[in-house]
């Protein structure tokens, strides 16, 4: 496909005029289409710089950029076919600002629910602009902490300068409210300052003075700390609470305003709009956010964190692992935000918060797999994977953000959770073990089973000191780090095809720059090797070329475009042929050394003594039947001759499964070679030559 990355992926998506509006955030183009069925899907998948292509509910379709999305956008969006076309509509001049699209998480899976896509996209939306001064509070509170105990400054909160400090990262988490409702207001369509200006309603001095009025009573609540108090306003009573750093109520506060706001510009007159639709709105849902929606706001809020502290208190063991095991699949379906909403509740109300810590754990979990990754792409001089993983290894130990190593790695090898999962599970158990045996003892004296926090942190290397006993939690993520860090280096995160193809593509990547330099030393090396030639004594004779490669199975040749798989009819794997199978019985091709023997007996790869790399492929997605119906005769390493039997597959079993039977084989190091050409639309029986090489 040619053209530039912008023009490729417009080209994919159905032309200029299939796409409605787009905008982007932290990793993803967003586009609203007008006939998502129009999307080549494949081409996106495999179109260099795509990590992902998301199809969403209705006409809704995402593309997986990563960190350079902005720099994509603004290409599409200077096309000179894209004039006109509806961009980022989240300011006036119709361009969505970066600020507001920091650390989204993303959908790997299609959603089925329209409303409930939408749900997650609220609560996403809402929050995801404040992420970043969220982060930077919570880096200062560990700069703080780290320097408190150290020794560096005291630990003084009368010293004015303690409280300016303590103002700084203060001023997010109280203030929050505002900034929650201004970005949900945004979201559904409304004036967002006319919803931070409702909220504010709430927190304003002469609001919260009325807890102190004469004629107002209040309760204290021993279990969270707090303090409930209810007025009497016009004959009429109210429920008073601390609505700073609240996250329920803005969210809330924002779904009747919506209904209020798009309902008067139905019925109030255009031209005194701008006067008339925040002076209903400001007075209506003032009014009702006072009343009802508040204390509603705080009761459910209240709720959830008392449930998940009983939980903590009396299940601490179950928490702290259910927690780490969980995360790494509510993060891909963006359902990990209403947590983040219990975090900072937690914050507000208890003073503290005890999720955050087993979170930590999959967040380290998450990072030593990439860890692996990028040692094995080092190892394995895979230079795409090498950048991709130093950057979400940066991004994640530096900055606390999964996304990164999920959108670019993770879901893109199956291989990964398995050994991720392990790490979660490991680590989780190590921070319920030593956060039972070493509580933590909060700042009113309250002793918590498990790692506790007084700030919204990203679990990052830089937010470690934010953690009550940081020592249980540094060897808990400790813990997860290294032990998928090591099952990745142990076992890899590739199916043998996959580790296949990375080897091939290095190797001629090696051949090529060792042509390069042998092209310039030739008439130097000739030389050298002649007078060599005369004083040493002869070589044995190099092994014999390998010409030919033989059908490993019995059946009928076709092209690999014929085969139905993507990666192989791309070529990517080397050149070959597909074999649709008359026998059971896969036999060696050629006479070599099996450098792989998948375990599930569905792949093969041979070298051959002069250097010929093969890959017998029986089936498509077959890996999927973990072995069944697969009676593997060889081990890796050993050495087989052409004909020798490989495995004994039941193909009865294989269309049960419903999987294609077609065995697939190439030379994987084909760039090698002058030519190579197979010799389809033939009948062959195993051992026929099907395969023509030339060195």
């Amino acid at each position: 496909m040619a053209g530039s990355l912008a023009s490729q992926i417009i080209t994919a998506i159905g032309g200029p005029e299939n796409v409605r509006s787009l905008t982007h955030c932290a990793t993803r183009l967003r586009f609203e289409l007008v006939d998502a069925s129009k999307v080549d899907q494949n081409g996106l998948e495999h179109m260099q710089g795509v990590l992902g292509a998301v199809p969403q509910s209705g006409d809704r379709y995402q593309i997986v950029i990563g960190g350079g999305v902005a720099t994509v956008y603004e290409n599409i969006m200077h096309l000179p076919e894209m004039a006109g076309v509806g961009g980022a509509s989240a300011s006036d001049d119709g361009q969505k600002s970066n600020a507001d699209v920091k650390a989204e998480a993303r959908s790997k899976a299609r959603g089925k629910v329209a409303w409930l896509d939408s749900f997650f996209e609220y609560l996403a939306d809402s929050f995801r602009p404040i992420l970043g001064v969220l982060l930077g509070a919570s880096i200062i509170i560990a700069l703080v902490n780290l320097l408190i105990s150290l020794n560096v400054i005291p630990n003084d909160e009368a010293s004015a300068g303690w409280v300016f400090v303590k103002a700084i990262w203060k001023g997010v988490f109280y203030f929050l409210p505002i900034m929650v409702a201004y970005n949900a207001a945004k979201k559904l369509k409304i004036d967002p300052w006319l919803g931070g200006a409702i909220m504010a309603i709430l927190m304003t001095p002469q609001f919260t003075g009325l807890m102190d009025a004469k004629t107002t009573t209040c309760v204290e609540n021993a279990a969270l700390g707090t303090k409930s108090c209810t007025a009497n306003i016009f004959g009429l009573p109210m429920a008073l609470s601390d609505y700073s750093g609240n996250v329920f109520v803005p969210l809330l506060m924002a779904g009747a305003l919506a209904l209020v706001y798009h309902g008067l510009k139905r019925i109030i007159p255009e031209s005194v709009q701008l006067v008339f639709v925040p002076f209903f709105c400001m007075i209506i849902v003032g009014a009702l956010t006072a009343f009802i929606i508040g204390p509603i706001g705080v009761w459910v809020g209240n709720g959830l964190g008392v449930g998940l502290a009983w939980m903590n208190t009396h299940a601490p063991f179950i928490f702290a692992i259910i927690i780490p095991m969980l995360y790494p699949f509510l993060v891909p379906l963006g359902l990990h935000w209403p947590l983040n909403a219990l975090m900072l509740m937690n914050i507000q109300t208890l003073g503290y918060d005890f999720i955050q810590g087993p979170m930590g754990v999959w967040n380290f979990a998450c990072f030593g797999t990439t860890a692996g990754v990028l040692f094995l792409a080092v190892r394995d001089k895979d230079k795409d994977m090498r950048q991709t993983a130093l950057g979400a290894l940066a991004a994640g130990l530096l900055g606390g953000v999964s996304e990164p190593s999920l959108y670019g790695i993770h879901l893109r090898y199956k291989l990964i959770y398995k050994r991720m999962l392990v790490g979660c599970g490991l680590g989780g158990v190590v921070i319920a073990i030593l956060g039972w045996l070493f509580p933590s003892v909060t700042a009113a004296g309250q002793t918590v089973h498990g790692v506790t926090t007084t700030a919204f942190a990203f679990t990052s290397l830089l937010t470690i000191p934010v953690f009550n006993q940081m020592w249980v939690y540094a060897v808990s993520i400790a813990v997860s780090f290294l032990t998928t860090f090591l099952l990745i280096i142990t076992f890899d995160y590739r199916t043998p095809e996959q580790k296949a193809e990375v080897l091939a593509r290095a190797a001629a990547d090696q051949k090529a720059s060792a042509s390069s330099v042998e092209a310039k030393g030739a008439a130097p090396a000739a030389a050298t090797a002649a007078a060599t030639a005369v004083a040493t004594k002869p070589e044995a004779p190099a092994a014999a070329a390998t010409t030919v490669v033989n059908a490993p199975v019995a059946g009928h040749v076709i092209s690999l475009d014929e085969t139905g798989d993507p990666v192989f009819a791309s070529r990517a794997l080397g050149e070959g042929v597909g074999i649709q199978p008359a026998d059971s019985e896969v036999v060696a091709p050629v006479t070599g050394v099996l450098q792989t023997v998948a375990e599930t007996g569905h792949a093969f790869g041979i070298k051959t003594d002069d250097g010929v790399e093969v890959l017998v492929h029986v089936g498509i997605d077959t890996v999927k039947m973990n072995g069944e119906g697969f009676d593997v005769k060889v081990k890796a390493n050993e050495h087989v001759n052409a004909g020798d039997t490989l495995v004994v597959v039941d193909f009865d079993k294989v269309k049960e499964a419903g999987y294609s039977t077609t065995t697939l084989m190439t030379v994987l190091n084909t760039v090698a070679f002058a030519s190579v050409a197979p010799k389809t639309g033939v009948d062959v029986k195993a051992g026929e030559s099907v395969i023509d090489i030339q060195h």
